[in-house]
């Protein structure tokens, strides 16, 4: 057989494979490793290219806290809500545990350590100075927690008592505002508020509702006196003007889930005992 006409063949054709793999290659220093990496649709500007990434102040029941399935380690209303609206983006999901005061005051956010704060953050005008803010996703109450057997029947009691509130937070102010006779200790989060309380350094709590109505539900010991309806909305808090295509795509999957009816399925998981 003369092979000559399919070794010349094969010399063509390897040289156009050359060819076309210097024309696709183009600037080296741009995609060296080929682009498989390169994420598919917006990027959003992520962290992290294809993962929507969360900081929030963990534990704070029943918004956040350990467990859940859903490969982050963590799970509660917020971050059940969120999945919901990353697998809307075709996200995956990653949650940071972040300390709430830097996280609230927008130092965290501007740090990029994550893509948005999802850590039932009350949206306040102060907030807004410092962080934009999606469309609200739950409207809450504050609240005051006491032992059973306490002689605190309304904020009107507290004179001379000590007081727990989160750091940085508007049930902190609200207690500044209208117990200014009760001794306020400001701790870092629910994580230390619940076992204060047990161990009696502190005579109540004033905080978010839903997480007093875990509190006790957990332990008939506990009762909250008084509800507080100070017209709050919650929204997921981004950096100040860094994130502005994200924020619409979170805004957009949030009214797909409430149009969907899915929202109110996450919602009675957590709420629709209380």
């Amino acid at each position: 057989m003369n092979r000559r006409p399919l070794l010349l063949t094969a010399a063509i054709a390897a040289t156009a494979v050359l060819t076309l793999t210097g024309c696709a290659g183009g600037d080296t220093d741009a995609g060296s490793d080929g682009g498989d990496t390169a994420p598919s649709g917006p990027d959003y500007g992520l962290v992290e290219a294809g993962t929507l990434t969360i900081c929030s102040d963990i534990p704070y029941a029943p918004f956040e806290f350990e467990g859940g399935d859903n490969g982050t380690g963590y799970t509660g209303f917020d971050i059940d809500l969120l999945d919901a609206i990353s697998k809307k983006l075709d996200l995956k999901l990653a949650v940071q545990d972040v300390g709430f005061d830097a996280l609230q005051s927008g130092t965290t956010l501007a740090s990029g350590t994550c893509d948005l704060g999802a850590s039932a953050m009350t949206i306040t005008e102060e907030r807004k100075a410092n962080l934009d803010f999606s469309d609200p996703y739950y409207d809450s109450l504050q609240s005051l927690l006491v032992p059973a057997d306490s002689d605190i029947a309304s904020i009107d009691d507290l004179d001379g008592k000590i007081v727990g509130v989160q750091q940085g937070t508007t049930g902190e102010a609200y207690a500044t505002e209208n117990a200014p006779g009760a001794q306020l200790l400001q701790l870092p989060s629910d994580g230390e508020l619940w076992p204060a309380i047990q161990a009696g350094t502190i005579d109540a709590i004033l905080q978010d509702q839903p997480v007093n109505i875990e509190h006790e539900k957990a332990d008939p010991n506990y009762k909250i006196v008084e509800e507080y309806d100070t017209g709050e909305s919650y929204g997921f808090a981004f950096a100040k003007g860094e994130k502005s295509e994200l924020l619409e795509a979170i805004n957009t999957a949030l009214a797909e889930l409430r149009d969907s009816g899915e929202y109110d399925t996450i919602y009675d998981t957590y709420f629709a005992a209380n």
